[in-house]
């Protein structure tokens, strides 16, 4: 999940980047900037007066008496729509497990385990470790390969290290145990703010 909405964010910043650019160039060639302040225009760019064109009949009229020119142009666009309905596609599909069939590689028939019942059980076992202030559990990833992310705030004055051997040895392996899974789990650790002690 984390890695899809950091693609979407490439892409929509590239996006972005290419479609803003070229609305200011545009903008810039509509109210005659290039003539009345001294802006330089980019290489090879027509639209530098009010009435300039994109495209000159010449150029557009260049290849259409080609035979490879359609079937080409086709070809390209058709390539750009089934990306984009990729794209969609991939937005749609879901990213958590929803259901998770007890027993994994030998699961049992008709028994399943909610999403959402996995993370909140885990998320109260985790927090009732010491040291823990809060837990906090979510599942990404499919119903086939799990993944556990878990978000731990400690006490203050809490040794990370014991408490997420803790982890790994109570809530985890119980998790594994109850869903026959191996369910790789990634873990944020926070310490809670509190007030600096002073120093007699």
């Amino acid at each position: 999940m984390q890695r899809k909405s950091a693609i979407n964010r490439v892409l929509l910043a590239l996006a972005g980047i290419v479609l803003l650019g070229t609305g200011l160039l545009i903008l810039a060639g509509g109210f005659d900037l290039y003539r009345r302040w001294p802006l330089t225009p980019p290489d090879g760019w027509p639209l530098t007066a009010p009435h300039g064109v994109l495209l000159v009949d010449a150029d557009r009229t260049r290849w259409a008496d080609e035979a490879w020119w359609w079937p080409t142009a086709i070809a390209v666009l058709a390539v750009v729509t089934l990306l984009a309905l990729w794209w969609l596609l991939a937005q749609l599909r879901r990213t958590r497990p929803g259901t998770l069939s007890v027993g994994g590689a030998h699961a049992v028939d008709g028994v399943e385990l909610r999403e959402g019942a996995l993370s909140d059980a885990l998320a109260a076992d985790s927090g009732h470790l010491p040291g823990v202030q809060q837990a906090r559990a979510r599942l990404d990833g499919s119903s086939s390969h799990p993944e556990a992310h878990l978000d731990i705030t400690f006490t203050p004055d809490t040794e990370p290290g014991p408490v997420l051997q803790a982890l790994c040895d109570g809530p985890l392996e119980r998790a594994r145990q109850s869903t026959g899974r191996t369910l790789p789990a990634r873990v944020h650790l926070r310490l809670t703010r509190h007030k600096p002690h002073r120093a007699e």
